[in-house]
C-alpha cells in the first residue's frame, strides 16, 4: 500500500438504503456480472512473435489528443510470447497478475520498454480453470470492475490477487487452465471483463489489460497519462459505459476520461475497445485534484467497516493509490480510521449533524444520482465495492469518486432495471427484473434457468449469492451493501438532499437533451469510423437501449 509518487522499477522483462429496485437487482441477481464478457472479440487472431510496430519511437511525456473523444483512436502492443505464457500460467496457477514489459504503440507513438498485466478478477476467471480463493459462492468473486485487489507498489510487480475466479460454465478450461474461446458472450459482444468463460489466453486482443507506459522506463507518458485499462463490456460497442462517463462529467462528478480504440496485441486483428484512464494515476490526480490530498481504491473483497487507524489496518480494503509530496500516507490511514469509525459506529443523530464536517456530502447525493440515472448496479454498495476515496487534507473531508460504468444502462443486457428511491425505476418505469448485478463475476452455466437478450444464459440459482445486497450492512465486501450509502439514505435530511439531486441532475443532464447529444455523437462516430469492428444494427441497438433509459 504504497504512494505511486516513487520511482518506477526498472527491473526487465440496503435493506436500510431505498432504492429497491435497483438495489434490489444485486440481492437478486448477485455477484457482479453474470454472463458478462467484454468489448473485442470479432474473432480471435493468434499472437505473432514477430510482430513488430511500425509508428514513430518517442519517449518522455508526449502530448496527444486521446482523449478527445472525437475519432477512434488505435492501441496495439507487442510483447514475447514466452513472457506472456509465463504470466497466464502464473494466474492460471495462483491468480497472481505478474507484468511484463512490452512495447505500445498510440495513436502512431511507440513507447518502447513499458508494462503491462492482466486487469480484472473474475473476469479472468477462465484463465484460471476454476483454481481461484475465496470470493462468493462456488468460488466465483465479487466484481473489482477491473481494479486490483492489491496495488502494484509502483515499480514492484503486482502482489497476488485473492479474488476468486469460478469454474467456466460457459466454454471448457484447456490443460492450462485457460478456457476455450468457443464460449458465448452475453449479447454475443466480445472481449474480456466481464467474465462468462469466452476470453480465451489464444486471444490476448480480446483480454482486459492494465498498460502502464512508466512501469520500465520512467517518465512516459501520452496525452497527459501513464496508465490506460483496456476494458470490457458485454455490449457490442461499450456506448453505454461511454456515455454513463459522459453524464458523470456533465454533472460534474469525479470520473474517468475514454477514448474509443481499435486495440490489437502481437499483430492480431484490431477489435473495438473503449480505454480509460484510472485515478491511479498521479496525472490523473494533477487533473482532479490539482495533486493534493490522497487517493484510494476499495479492494473489491473488503468494505467500509472501521479496522483501526494503520495502513496494515486497511491492507485488504484500501490501497493507496496516490498520496501528494509532503502528505504522510500514515496520516492519510489515520484519517481513513476516524472517518470510518465515525461512519460505522456514530449515533444516528451524531451521524446527521457531523457527517458534512467530514465529507463532501452534495458531491456524494450527486454521485448517487448519477447511478441511479444511468442504472448501474455496481457502484459503491453493489457487488464490487466499486470506487475510490480522496481525501482533501486541507478541508480534512472525504469525498468518492466513481469507478466503473460498465454495467449502466441496462448493462446486463436485460434492457434497463435500474431504480430510483421508491420503487419506479430512474426512466419513470415499473421495477425491472433482475439483472444480476456487478461487473466481474459468476458465470452463466448451461443449465442455466433461462435465457438473457442475446443468447446469453441466466446464471442457476445455485450460482445465485445468498444474502448480500441492501441487507448486508456494514460487511458487504464483495456482496454488495455499503454502510456509509445505507446511513446515508436513511438519514431524513440527506435523503431528502438525494431526492432533490436527483431532479436536478435529470433536469440539467437528460431533459436539457444533453445525454442524448452525447450517444447521437458516438453512435455517428463508430458508424461513421468502426463499421468494420462492429455492425450498424449492433449500434443503433445499443443506442436505443440507452436512450430509451435516458427519455423514460
Amino acid at each position: 500500500m504504497s504512494s505511486h509518487r516513487s520511482s518506477t522499477s526498472t527491473s526487465p522483462l440496503t435493506t436500510s438504503l431505498t432504492r429497491p429496485t435497483r438495489r434490489g437487482l444485486l440481492a437478486a441477481g448477485g455477484i457482479g456480472g453474470i454472463a458478462l464478457l467484454a468489448a473485442g472479440c470479432k474473432g480471435s487472431s493468434s499472437s505473432t512473435a514477430a510482430a513488430t510496430l511500425d509508428g514513430d519511437s518517442v519517449s518522455g511525456a508526449v502530448d496527444g489528443d486521446f482523449w478527445d473523444q472525437k475519432s477512434i483512436h488505435t492501441l496495439s502492443v507487442v510483447f514475447d510470447e514466452d513472457d506472456y505464457d509465463e504470466m497466464i500460467e502464473a494466474y492460471a496457477s495462483s491468480q497472481e497478475k505478474n507484468w511484463i514489459e512490452a512495447d505500445v504503440e498510440i495513436d502512431g507513438k511507440v513507447f518502447t520498454k513499458a508494462g503491462m498485466k492482466l486487469k480484472g478478477n473474475s473476469s479472468l476467471r477462465s484463465l484460471s480453470g476454476g483454481q481461484g480463493q475465496g470470493g462468493g459462492p462456488g468460488g466465483a468473486s465479487a466484481s473489482d470492475g477491473g481494479g486490483d485487489s492489491a496495488s502494484d507498489g509502483g515499480g514492484d510487480a503486482a502482489t497476488s490477487d485473492t479474488s476468486a475466479a469460478a469454474s467456466d460454465g460457459g466454454g471448457a478450461a484447456d490443460g492450462s487452465g485457460a478456457s476455450d474461446a468457443g464460449g458465448a458472450a452475453a449479447g454475443g459482444a466480445p472481449g474480456g471483463d466481464e467474465g462468462d468463460g469466452s476470453i480465451s489466453k489464444d486471444d490476448p486482443t480480446g483480454l482486459p489489460w492494465m498498460i502502464r507506459l512508466d512501469k520500465y522506463t520512467d517518465g512516459q507518458s501520452y496525452s497527459g497519462r501513464s496508465r490506460f485499462v483496456v476494458r470490457g463490456n458485454n455490449t457490442e460497442t461499450s456506448m453505454n459505459e461511454a456515455v454513463a462517463l459522459d453524464v458523470l462529467a456533465l454533472a460534474e462528478v469525479p470520473a474517468e476520461k475514454y477514448a474509443f480504440t481499435r486495440f490489437s496485441a502481437n499483430g492480431a486483428d484490431a477489435q473495438l475497445r473503449l480505454v480509460l484512464d484510472v485515478p491511479d494515476d498521479d496525472q490523473w490526480n494533477d487533473d482532479a485534484f490539482d495533486g493534493t490530498g490522497a487517493t484510494l481504491k476499495a479492494d473489491s473483497e473488503g468494505d467500509y467497516s472501521y479496522r483501526g487507524d494503520t495502513a496494515d489496518d486497511y491492507e485488504d480494503a484500501f490501497d493507496a493509490k496516490f498520496v501528494a509530496d509532503g502528505l504522510d500516507e500514515d496520516d492519510v490511514f489515520a484519517a481513513l480510521g476516524s472517518f470510518l469509525k465515525f461512519v460505522n459506529d456514530s449515533e444516528d443523530d451524531e451521524f446527521a449533524s457531523g457527517l458534512d464536517d467530514r465529507f463532501d456530502v452534495d458531491g456524494f447525493a450527486t454521485y448517487l444520482a448519477v447511478q441511479e440515472l444511468v442504472q448501474n448496479t455496481d457502484d459503491i454498495d453493489g457487488p464490487g465495492n466499486n470506487s475510490y476515496l480522496h481525501y482533501d487534507p486541507s478541508s480534512k473531508k472525504w469525498s468518492v469518486v466513481a469507478w466503473d460504468q460498465n454495467l449502466s444502462f441496462g448493462g446486463m443486457g436485460m434492457g434497463g432495471g435500474g431504480g430510483a428511491p421508491g420503487g419506479g425505476d430512474a426512466a419513470g418505469d415499473s421495477a425491472a427484473a433482475s439483472d444480476g448485478g456487478g461487473d466481474d463475476t459468476s458465470d452463466s452455466g448451461d443449465d442455466a434457468g433461462g435465457q438473457m437478450p442475446g443468447g446469453g444464459q441466466m446464471p442457476d440459482q445455485g450460482e445465485m449469492p445468498q444474502g448480500g445486497g441492501q441487507g448486508s450492512g456494514a460487511g458487504g465486501g464483495g456482496m454488495g451493501g455499503n454502510i456509509l450509502a445505507e446511513r446515508f439514505m436513511d438519514d431524513d435530511t440527506f435523503s431528502d438532499l438525494y431526492d432533490s439531486t436527483l431532479a436536478s441532475v435529470r433536469k440539467a443532464v437528460y431533459t436539457s437533451g444533453d445525454a442524448t447529444a452525447r450517444v447521437k455523437t458516438l453512435t455517428s462516430l463508430l458508424k461513421k469510423d468502426a463499421s468494420d469492428l462492429v455492425s450498424s444494427d449492433d449500434i443503433t441497438s445499443d443506442a436505443k437501449t440507452i436512450t430509451d433509459v435516458i427519455d423514460g
